[in-house]
């Protein structure tokens, strides 16, 4: 199976979101994902988290990873990955009905089809995953082996 992936460093500044939401969106176009496609408002919207998430929170630089074709070739799924120098862990927050923020993690979770963190050098990973176009049954192996479909 092949993986496309490319990669974009973003600076400790807000701005740079806009910056990585620009470069994403013209990489999914450029892997056959219109821009007009569900999906990749999806993606965008999780980039934008987890980008804004690294830049407010770590003050960090970070580096923004896209993986086409990552997972189960049938499943054509896309990764997500930020990676940061901070290795504080990403905890999840609960924002009250007028706050203007601490819902990021929560709205990561609502959207993305798996997701999670792992330590990478001194700092961490966050990343999520989509799939493309998932057949009737996804191709995570329950017991026995038997395909399985989480929704």
């Amino acid at each position: 199976m092949q993986v496309l992936q490319v990669q974009l460093e973003v600076g400790p500044d807000p701005a740079e979101v806009g910056r990585a939401r620009r470069w994403a969106r013209s990489r999914l176009v450029g892997s056959g994902i219109g821009d007009d496609e569900p999906l990749a408002e999806t993606l965008i919207l999780l980039i934008s988290e987890l980008v804004t998430n690294a830049v407010v929170h770590t003050g960090c630089p970070a580096v923004l990873r896209m993986l086409f074709g990552a997972g189960a070739a049938e499943a054509g799924t896309v990764r997500v990955e930020v990676a940061d120098n901070c290795s504080r862990p990403p905890r999840r927050r609960s924002a009250d009905d007028d706050d203007t923020n601490g819902r990021g993690l929560e709205l990561v979770d609502g959207l993305a089809d798996r997701w999670g963190w792992e330590r990478e050098g001194a700092g961490k990973a966050i990343w999520c995953e989509v799939d493309r176009g998932v057949p009737e049954m996804a191709y995570a192996r329950g017991p026995r082996g038997l395909a399985t479909v989480r929704r």
